[in-house]
């Protein structure tokens, strides 16, 4: 592990041993706990923009898509004996 210095509020310190108090930990492992969860989420974040962006760009090129109303219908049989395959894209 290596280590890296920050600068923090006094009130930002204050909360941050008194997380670590109630949990019985460090105030090392709050700040690491809570930069893992941030770093994975803004992955996953990451993840979805450039997949937004990538069939963004699919459906410029080719025009194929599914409406609303297809995907709202398709969802509402979700869980019920009828439940519909998902609908096709089109143009």
């Amino acid at each position: 592990m290596q280590t890296t210095t920050i600068r923090c509020e006094a009130d930002i310190l204050q909360q941050l041993d008194a997380l670590a108090e109630a949990r019985n930990r460090s105030r090392t492992w709050v700040i690491n706990q809570a930069l893992t969860e941030y770093v994975a989420r803004e992955e996953k974040r990451e993840q979805f923009k450039n997949h937004v962006l990538q069939s963004w760009q699919q459906f410029q090129e080719t025009g194929l898509h599914v409406t609303d109303d297809e995907l709202v219908a398709w969802l509402e049989t979700w869980g019920s004996e009828n439940e519909a395959e998902m609908p096709q894209c089109h143009k």
